[in-house]
């Protein structure tokens, strides 16, 4: 029996958060937790949260009060997960949520080394990136370049020497190596296109543009 909802990443395992307190609820064997993509550790999920279906296997109980459990789970957890209401859902949609990929809207704050000369050809931004490998995750994924379309947003001044950028993002796009270039590795990136040295110092989803997004216009 799956469950469908919305949650929101933390740097505790949500599904260990869920999992806890679905299996005694459901005398189940074990469950499985699918969610809409996923991003480092360091990275909050805001916005509407991010969807997901937690598959339960071999439960023994069937009427369970989802309203209740999912009220059980956010108090069992501090604080440290929020969840809309769970839904009964068919099986598909557990393929449903681990196949498809969906375009995401970040926030990120970014240091610079120097001030550009504008900022115009950055925001002006929409096309492909092409990445390499990243350095950081070269040692466990294969050497690939990588194709991804990325439209700048937003991009604004929040201190002298630092910018806010809002970037909507193709499925797989490594944002981080985005903004600061990776060595030469991903291009152009938001570095080359201000013509400054720039740092990603925190990351944040903002939507993952699902169709019930109000966002989801696509990039």
């Amino acid at each position: 029996m799956p469950c469908e909802g919305f949650g929101k990443l933390t740097k505790e395992s949500v599904q260990e958060l869920i999992g806890r307190r679905m299996m005694p609820a459901f005398q189940a064997r074990t469950g499985r937790f699918h969610g809409a993509g996923r991003e480092d550790i360091d990275v909050l999920m805001l916005g509407r949260g991010r969807p997901f279906v937690y598959e339960v296997i071999g439960a023994r109980k069937l009427d369970v009060d989802l309203d209740e459990l999912r009220k059980e789970i956010e108090q069992r957890a501090e604080g440290a997960i929020e969840l809309s209401a769970f839904v009964p859902v068919s099986k598909n949609r557990v393929a449903y949520w681990k196949q498809t990929n969906f375009e995401k809207i970040y926030r990120a704050e970014v240091a610079l080394e120097q001030l550009p000369a504008s900022l115009d050809a950055a925001l002006a931004f929409h096309g492909v990136v092409v990445q390499r490998t990243p350095q950081r995750v070269s040692h466990r994924r294969a050497d690939l370049d990588r194709e991804r379309l990325v439209s700048v947003k937003g991009l604004e001044y929040i201190a002298d020497m630092r910018l806010q950028l809002k970037v909507q993002c193709q499925h797989g796009t490594y944002v981080k190596e985005f903004i600061s270039g990776d060595e030469g590795r991903t291009t152009p990136s938001l570095s080359s296109l201000l013509g400054v040295a720039c740092r990603c110092d925190l990351l944040d989803v903002e939507e993952i543009l699902t169709p019930e997004s109000p966002f989801a216009d696509g990039i």
